[in-house]
């Protein structure tokens, strides 16, 4: 009996082992986890040290900076020859990164043979640690936000303020960027390039006024592939009003023989029509890289239970504050998809009391964002 009893005790602390080993094991593993999709954030502390605190961030400890800037060939005494400053910022009430761009003054530091560009970025490169580098089958997300100033005046050729860049093989051409473009009026356009031979596509065109004066948070989410995912809003960020959306679901994401694929902010403008220019200073703040083990790029847009519209209705459509927020415009069809009134600017309260008694259909647009129909009964 009593050895009985000591072979019953044996077990249990046998079985305690285990299970206790089975925690530590699977609390290690979660933690490594946690680890492989960790977050990478770069925020301004103040002035003083900020290329060194942005390379710290994008490229730790290799002894190249991760800052573009023509400062070599134009030493700016007014930003302590450097061309990046951080600056306290009263809208957001904290400290932000200010780039400065000079039309007749600053020029390519990269490549200073190329006298008919200029440019100051910061970027994640070949010498960053891997998580802040795109791989195939990598989810990313990119956060950051960015203020233009009023009276920002763009290149009719390219101003681009962020590129997704492709390394090693074709790698000529960004494959995404984000361009303010000189016009009547001027547009902010999401452009698109697949490869070398496929030409420039601009998948989304938006007016440039809107973001004038304004911080605007970005959120860009890119799984990384042949068949990828691309995904980015922009969002004025005193009221959450969207000022671009575009999303597509099967998008080559980087190219055949590249080998990862980064991205950059800052300021990269053609001066081949340089009276179209002025000397710039664009705010930037609160990068954030995070790899993460899956891709929602519903995060991107507005669902669709925050745009149901109450039925049925009398006399007036009501429409919520979310809606007021990120649309401005209104179309209405009767059921034979006949189109039967269209409104720019929306309030809260539309009088629908001179139509009869049915089923309808809505679209609610901003820019190039719509909705999904949403079907109304009017009383």
């Amino acid at each position: 009996m009593k050895q009985f009893v000591l072979m019953t005790f044996q077990l249990k602390k046998v079985n305690n082992l285990y299970k206790n080993n089975l925690l530590f094991v699977g609390f290690a593993f979660l933690c490594q986890i946690q680890a492989s999709f960790s977050q990478v954030t770069l925020d301004a502390n103040g002035p003083g040290n900020t290329y060194e605190l942005i390379t710290s961030v994008f490229a730790p400890g290799n002894g190249v900076s991760a800052v573009e800037a023509p400062d070599l060939y134009h030493p700016w005494a007014a930003g302590g020859n450097r061309h990046i400053a951080e600056v306290f910022d009263a809208d957001l009430f904290r400290n932000v990164f200010e780039f400065y761009s000079h039309a007749l003054l600053d020029n390519e530091p990269v490549d200073p043979t190329l006298t008919d560009r200029q440019r100051v970025e910061i970027k994640t490169y070949a010498a960053s640690p891997d998580n802040l580098k795109g791989t195939v089958g990598e989810n990313i997300i990119y956060k950051w936000s960015f203020k233009l100033p009023v009276g920002f005046q763009p290149s009719s050729n390219f101003t681009h303020i962020h590129q997704i860049k492709a390394v090693d093989g074709d790698d000529g051409n960004p494959l995404f960027t984000l361009t303010p473009r000189f016009g009547t009026p001027n547009k902010l356009e999401l452009i698109y390039v697949e490869n070398s031979t496929s030409g420039t596509n601009k998948v989304c065109i938006v007016e440039l006024l809107p973001f004038l004066g304004n911080w605007v948070d970005a959120e860009e989410r890119i799984k990384v592939g042949s068949n990828g995912i691309y995904s980015i809003i922009l969002k004025k960020h005193s009221d959450g009003t969207v000022l671009m959306s575009y999303t597509n679901t099967n998008i080559a994401t980087i190219r055949p023989d590249n080998t990862f694929i980064r991205p950059k902010w800052g300021i990269y403008r053609s001066i081949l029509d340089i009276g179209n220019l002025r000397d710039e200073a664009v705010r930037f703040s609160g990068f954030s890289i995070q790899e993460v083990a899956t891709l929602n790029t519903n995060s991107n847009n507005i669902g669709e239970n925050e745009i149901n519209i109450s039925n049925p209705i009398n006399e007036n459509l009501e429409l919520s504050e979310i809606i007021l927020k990120n649309y401005n415009k209104l179309q209405l069809f009767d059921i034979s998809g006949k189109k039967i009134l269209e409104l720019n600017g929306l309030n809260n309260k539309i009088d629908l009391s001179n139509l009869n008694s049915g089923i309808y259909l809505i679209q609610l647009y901003n820019d190039n964002m719509k909705s999904k129909p949403i079907k109304i009964i009017k009383k």
